[in-house]
């Protein structure tokens, strides 16, 4: 026995992560096939397995932003500081932009369907129910009030984008007080102390999540047996040309946009560094959740040297607003109900549209899921009635769970090239013989 786990261990993390994916995949397409009774019968007792997974992610992602992005923001002079934190918005709403018009050109190419919608969507009218009474996202306004809480509720409640809020705007008022001239040196002293504490906490943090990664490929493989195993068999069912057009959109933000890019701008061979973050796109596909793929995304970016003063700022503020997955996905369903109620989207609805995508992006937050509830504010947007919404929302939730798998795997890939380009175009990445292993 001694010897399987010291075997067991020698393998790489990546490669046991992704024998788990592959085994887990491999059985729920084969128990979809079994009646719905008896994997209802089966899946509690698995499913607890891959919540545990992100549960624990998500007991030590909040910790690491709120330290993480203290840190960040208060490591850098503000000039330096206010300049790369420019160059990281701008890459976000860039890249967001450039999403959604790739999501839109090639849903209307690809031109979505689906066979017996009304029924299938039918279906699903309990989920679309449900959800409704839930609420949404609220709107300009929800956005706005949610940005500025109690930082210790929000940290409570989970809430990512007050906690990025906070610990960033702290983060910057304790390196005001330290440049500024007319504080006395003793509560400098306090400032930096309290800093330190802030390292060492994030340090400990680094440390459970070596710990929660080792848990990682039986919490994939239970999470990716139980996502195919109630959806997967729906991938060739009415809903395969829907699905399609979405890994298409996917697939090329992954594979042709973000390569071009670090082409472009860092001059080497994309898919060279596109295999090193193999950890965060795996972690994002099998959890479906960005939230739950950031601790492995700062382990990424260390492993290749990009500074912490610049990781651990633009990977949180990414998680939270840079969603170029949703930018994609969400047009794939207003073209599917332009083609089911016969509405032709105009000039000026396309341009709506491509506003409302980019900027309801930044609400979808870091959890799984989150996509849909704005599928009520872009419908809406593109002048579709409420029944017709009501449609195409609970067609969404029928298969969610598969598409959210791509569209997560997405945003955190986005996060990660844009963290490494701005970061090589400012000097901020370390010699490799002075990384960490």
């Amino acid at each position: 026995m001694k010897r399987f786990f010291s075997g067991y261990f020698k393998i790489p993390l990546v490669w046991r992560i992704l024998s788990g994916f592959a085994l887990g995949v491999s059985l729920g397409l084969a128990a979809s096939r079994f009646p719905k009774e008896e994997l209802d019968a089966v899946l509690p007792y698995i499913e607890p397995l891959g919540t545990l997974l992100i549960s624990m992610l998500k007991m030590i992602v909040f910790p690491i932003i709120f330290f993480s992005l203290i840190i960040g923001a208060a490591s850098l002079p503000l000039k330096k500081s206010g300049k790369l934190g420019g160059a990281v918005l701008l890459w976000y709403f860039a890249t967001s932009v450039f999403a959604a018009l790739f999501g839109i050109g090639a849903a209307s190419v690809l031109n979505p369907r689906m066979a017996n919608a009304i029924e299938t969507a039918a279906c699903h009218q309990g989920e679309y129910e449900a959800m409704k009474s839930g609420g949404g996202g609220g709107g300009l306004n929800g956005l706005l009030v949610g940005m500025f809480q109690n930082p210790f509720q929000a940290l409570a409640e989970g809430r990512f984008l007050a906690i990025v809020v906070f610990s960033i705007l702290f983060g910057l008022a304790a390196r005001v007080l330290l440049e500024s001239v007319k504080i006395p040196e003793t509560e400098k002293g306090y400032i930096e102390s309290f800093l330190e504490i802030c390292r060492g906490a994030a340090a400990v943090s680094f440390k459970l999540i070596d710990w929660v990664m080792e848990y990682f490929p039986f919490g994939v493989l239970a999470l990716s047996f139980v996502n195919f195993a109630r959806s997967g068999i729906l991938l060739f069912g009415p809903y395969f040309r829907i699905v399609g057009c979405v890994i298409v959109c996917v697939a090329g933000m992954i594979f042709l946009v973000y390569p071009a890019a670090v082409l472009l701008f860092c001059r080497e061979n994309p898919y060279k560094f596109l295999s090193r973050l193999r950890g965060p796109i795996i972690t994002a596909f099998a959890t479906r959740s960005s939230a739950a793929a950031l601790p492995v995304s700062f382990r990424t970016a260390e492993r290749i040297g990009i500074s912490p003063s610049l990781s651990s700022f633009s990977l949180p503020l990414g998680c939270t607003i840079n969603m170029d997955g949703v930018c994609v996905h969400l047009p794939v369903f207003v073209l599917l109900a332009s083609n089911l109620f016969g509405v032709p989207l105009t000039a000026e609805q396309l341009l709506i549209l491509l506003v409302s995508v980019v900027f309801a992006s930044v609400g979808a937050g870091g959890v799984p899921g989150g996509s849909v509830f704005l599928l009520f504010m872009i419908l809406e947007n593109a002048g579709f009635h409420q029944d017709q919404v009501a449609t195409v929302v609970a067609l969404a939730l029928g298969i969610n769970p598969i598409l959210d798998m791509f569209e997560t795997a997405c945003n955190v890939t986005g996060d990660n090239v844009c963290t490494y380009i701005i970061a090589k175009r400012n000097g901020l990445i370390a010699p490799r013989e002075a990384r960490r292993s």
